[in-house]
């Protein structure tokens, strides 16, 4: 079937997410037949550069076959099974090779990145209740941060066209201080930036910490924001006021773990720390976790928040659950994610190939048009000064007719591509970007 009917038969069908559903009138939503790789195929056989991991799940290219016979092997031995009573083996060994990386014990399984830091929250509230002290139920997250859509999620989310219309369905929350490198005064470096910051959570909590449950943070990069950058300084400091004022600390990982940063964990980069349980109280993964391939969440904490909840008392359990919790599929996909990060020692590799993707993307640091351009890791991002109002739209639209997939933020153009992108494929990637950017307008 040609794309033009499966772009009608989803006008008439669907809903798509985080979609204005008229501006499909000016840009269909593009049919995707399969993938292969780091590339996209539409039903009439275009290819399509994901120059965005779809999402930012994608870690491996699309079809990876490891991760597809993992998973056709576990379907031969059982799909799913109530997780409430019973266990099996790919969600104890997922959670012993996670708390073994992560020194963070007892994992909690969830659907979706919006799920686990639902499961964050309430954890870090109930602990406090289970500790006799019910009035900590505040939350702290940073200025211009996301966590997710959901209710609980969106309460410590600060993206306002998101967040404006559900307002008053919303606990009020406080965001303090985004440590953006991009805020930088006359001589500031983004480590004095990271201090000025730390400074103002520090004012917060020294007046607040009484009834506050967490701070919450997504480390190294706020990606909702516009792939916002700051120093690994901020999360040293931040755990530091955390434990002044015995307050925990989230680290939504959800969009930057998994290699993302250049690390296996964003929160491994800050000063000192050997491992996430030198930052974090709660750790939420999701999107890469399984390599793109099945809806998965994870939430690890520390042993002793888990001891908090460990009582005869049914009421001071975790009575949290959903019907797929800790699938067998997505759990054996995961496992076979950390399995290839270990065989094709992954890390390296990205390391290697974000050098030279910086260097087929270098023009744009210089170029007239643009500000901040930013990398950490296997992320890319700059900001267009004189965007007009379209801008996102029109970049996303004359892009994919060059074959390349992306979807700015506002003004901000950013690159979260495939582990697996090789060469060729990043001198087009720079090639139509640099290109749009002489030709649309301002």
């Amino acid at each position: 079937m040609p794309n033009q009917d499966w772009i009608e038969r989803t006008r008439r069908a669907l809903w798509h997410p985080c979609t204005q559903m008229k501006q499909l009138e000016r840009l269909p939503p593009l049919p995707i037949a399969r993938g292969e790789g780091a590339w996209l195929i539409d039903y009439d056989g275009r290819r399509y550069l994901d120059a965005i991991s779809s999402w930012w799940v994608n870690l491996f290219g699309h079809a990876e076959p490891r991760i597809r016979a993992a998973i056709a092997a576990q379907m031969e031995q059982i799909e799913h099974v109530i997780l409430a009573g019973c266990t099996h083996a790919p969600v104890v060994e997922l959670s012993e090779r996670l708390a073994q990386l992560t020194g963070l014990g007892h994992a909690f399984y969830g659907s979706d990145g919006a799920s686990a830091v639902e499961i964050a929250l309430k954890m870090s509230h109930h602990y406090w209740r289970n500790c006799g002290r019910p009035e900590k139920t505040g939350f702290v997250s940073l200025i211009h941060g996301y966590h997710g859509e959901t209710l609980g999620a969106l309460s410590v989310t600060d993206i306002a066209l998101f967040k404006d219309t559900y307002a008053p369905l919303l606990r009020p929350t406080h965001q303090a201080l985004s440590p953006d490198a991009r805020q930088a005064r006359d001589g500031e470096t983004p480590a004095a930036v990271a201090r000025r910051a730390a400074a103002d959570l520090e004012d917060y909590l020294a007046a607040h910490a009484d009834t506050t449950a967490a701070l919450i943070i997504e480390p190294l990069v706020q990606g909702a924001a516009g792939m916002v950058m700051y120093d690994p300084l901020y999360l040293r400091l931040a755990r530091q006021i955390c434990d002044r004022h015995r307050v925990h600390l989230i680290a939504d990982e959800i969009a930057v773990g998994f290699g993302r940063t250049g690390t296996l964990f964003a929160c491994e980069q800050a000063p000192g720390a050997r491992q996430v349980a030198d930052i974090a109280d709660f750790l939420c993964l999701s999107k890469g976790i399984t390599g793109g391939f099945l809806p998965l969440a994870c939430v690890l904490t520390r042993d002793d928040i888990y001891a908090a909840f460990y009582d005869e008392a049914t009421a001071r359990g975790f009575l949290h659950s959903h019907s797929y919790t800790g699938n067998p599929l997505a759990c054996r996909a995961a496992l076979t994610v950390l399995d290839i990060f270990e065989q094709d020692a992954v890390l390296a590799a990205n390391h290697a190939k974000a050098q030279r993707l910086t260097e087929w993307l270098a023009p744009l640091a210089g170029h007239p048009r643009v500000a901040h351009f930013r990398h950490r890791g296997m992320i890319w991002a700059f900001d267009v000064i004189d965007a007009p109002a379209d801008f996102a739209l029109e970049f996303h639209r004359q892009a994919l007719q060059r074959g390349v997939l992306v979807r700015p933020i506002g003004a901000t153009v950013y690159f979260m591509p495939p582990y697996v992108i090789d060469e060729a494929q990043m001198r087009l990637l720079a090639e139509v970007t640099l290109d749009l950017l002489d030709r649309l307008p301002g």
